[in-house]
């Protein structure tokens, strides 16, 4: 982290001039990126004269976006110290700082608030079970009052906030729709999909895990369905998609493998990359997201934009979007392989309730975009 930190600071020192105009977002990971993503976006086009400092805690997310354009310079936080906070601060010089999500560094954020820069909480989630909300929580609820404003999902976080004094709030949203949203209007066009699918039926399942895949197997295993099957393993080791290929009896092809292939005479496609997923749920029917047997549940946003049922694991309590279309009926949880076949045969034999599940999530979506706005119009009475 020592080494990072100093990495960091270099990155700084080389990319930003001291008459230069910069603004600090900073993220946890890619998830928190993608979060943010809406409003980097419209920063960049709207303060071309400002330079964009991106900073994450995640080695996952930084790895992947570390070259990203829309930022001049991208660094790892270093530890929050009061001294790495002044020193940060000391040369970036923001205008203007956001944070996504539940990104609460206090060292650094009382010391913005000392030099009174403001600073934004976007897409923020409160629940009672943080350390904000208790007893012994005086600490980090000081922390929480540095923020010049915050921005949250809900009615519930807006009252947590409000019970510990605070009321500088907005219910904004989350600004994750306003980016899957953007998805509809780009190309999401791809070659391999187009000679793969032809006009078949296909259930797409993302960011699975082994508990995911062995219900996914089993289904592929004994479906007598004229249909097409893509997984897009949350891990793409190749020992991983060895076991998940042989467990697979029908035509099977990895995506590393498609090139020159007639991939109309296939059944499954496995996906051993990254960064294609959101352009092959286009193509779904159906589509299932994993990680509701395992770690936490991966963004189902992606695929419900597309207009088509989503079928997940039972682990979805704590994530808001989820809860909200389960009980809307756009997302189906399934907890075993007998719930996942009954729902697979629902949605196969009926052609009328697939139509209306789908809908169900493309509307959800439609009527929770806005919070990029929102959060916009405030930054332009900062700026």
């Amino acid at each position: 982290m020592f080494l990072a930190g100093k990495k960091t600071f270099q990155e700084l020192a080389k990319s930003i001039k001291a008459d230069d105009r910069s603004i600090w977002i900073h993220v946890a990971s890619l998830g928190e990126f993608e979060q943010g993503l809406p409003i980097l976006e419209q920063l960049r086009s709207g303060y071309p004269h400002y330079k964009m400092v991106l900073s994450f805690f995640s080695p996952s997310g930084y790895e992947v976006k570390k070259n990203t354009s829309l930022a001049d310079v991208v660094v790892y936080l270093p530890m929050d110290t009061v001294s790495n906070a002044k020193l940060f601060l000391n040369i970036v010089q923001p205008e203007l700082v956001l944070f996504v999500k539940y990104e609460i560094w206090p060292n650094y954020l009382h010391e913005l608030y000392k030099r009174k820069v403001p600073t934004l909480l976007v897409s923020a989630k409160f629940s009672q079970r943080q350390v904000f909300f208790k007893p012994f929580g005086g600490f980090m609820r000081n922390s929480l009052k540095t923020f010049s404003h915050f921005f949250v999902q809900d009615d519930n976080s807006k009252a947590l906030l409000e019970s510990i004094g605070l009321n500088n709030i907005t219910i904004s949203g989350d600004t994750r729709f306003d980016r899957v949203s953007q998805i509809l209007g780009r190309n999401n066009q791809l070659d391999f999909m187009d000679g793969f699918k032809q006009d078949g039926f296909c259930l797409v399942a993302g960011s699975t895990w082994p508990e995911d895949e062995e219900i996914l197997t089993n289904f592929i295993n004994a479906s007598k369905e004229r249909m097409k099957f893509i997984i897009a393993p949350h891990e793409i080791k190749s020992t991983h998609i060895d076991k998940l290929e042989n467990a697979i009896n029908k035509r099977t092809v990895r995506y590393s493998k498609v090139t020159h292939t007639d991939l109309k005479e296939f059944e499954v496609i496995l996906v051993d990359t990254i960064g294609l997923l959101t352009k092959i749920y286009s193509y779904a029917d159906i589509a299932y997201v994993g990680g509701g047997f395992a770690t936490g549940l991966h963004n189902t946003l992606e695929p419900a934009v597309y207009g088509i049922p989503v079928i997940i694991g039972p682990g979805y309590k704590g994530f808001k979007e989820a809860e909200d279309l389960v009980e809307k009926g756009g997302l189906t949880s399934i907890s075993n392989q007998e719930s996942f076949n009954t729902v697979m045969g629902n949605f196969l034999s009926d052609h009328r309730l697939l139509e209306k599940t789908g809908k169900i999530n493309s509307d959800y979506i439609r009527r929770n975009i806005g919070a990029t706005n929102l959060i916009m119009d405030h930054i332009k009475q900062l700026l």
